[in-house]
């Protein structure tokens, strides 16, 4: 009897143990990226509201990413909200850039862009929206391996000299991301 009380609580030491480390490596990979990581450039199938953005187009500016999909409850209450209000707040800078990317990584047949168009004009979202190039043989949409996203939503800020200054999965505080980006604003 005693021993099988001490492989019990061996096991459950073990599995303990296990889930404390996957909380801390889910905890420490969502925080903000190191200041050094330059941003890789999106692959982009299809532009909404834009003719097409790329990294070099976009140098000296501040880009705050928006990785979303149509489906997704947390990009629906959380970050596309979030991206209107930021939109609102910036629209007289020149040295700011929004961008969502629509990284479909599930349901493709649902999340087609003509969807995606619909729900654009819907929204009365005006700042242009990428389509995550998915390409059948891999898992998952090409911006979302090279971002290493882990879903969506997720929000990516990077600086003018296109390093990623702040990359975060689920909801965040604002406040600390918007200080972030006024501060970003003021660097040359």
């Amino acid at each position: 009897m005693k021993k099988f009380f001490i492989n019990y609580h061996l096991r459950i030491l073990f599995i303990v143990g296990i889930a404390l480390c996957g909380i801390l490596h889910l905890g420490l990979k969502g925080e903000a990226a190191s200041p050094e990581k330059q941003a890789p450039e999106w692959v982009i199938s299809e532009w909404i509201n834009s003719a097409g953005l790329t990294l070099e187009d976009l140098q000296g500016k501040v880009i705050v990413i928006d990785f979303f999909q149509l489906w997704c409850p947390g990009c629906n209450k959380f970050s596309i909200p979030l991206m209107e209000k930021w939109k609102q707040k910036y629209i007289d800078r020149k040295d700011i850039q929004l961008i969502g990317i629509h990284t479909v990584f599930e349901g493709h047949s649902q999340q087609t862009p003509e969807r995606l168009r619909q729900y654009v004009k819907e929204k009365n979202i005006t700042y242009p929206i990428g389509i995550d190039k998915y390409i059948s043989s891999q898992r998952l949409p090409e911006t979302m391996i090279r971002y290493h996203t882990r879903g969506t939503p997720e929000m990516a800020i990077i600086d003018k000299n296109g390093r990623i200054r702040f990359q975060h999965f689920g909801g965040f505080n604002t406040a600390v991301a918007e200080e972030l980006i006024d501060t970003l604003l003021t660097e040359k």
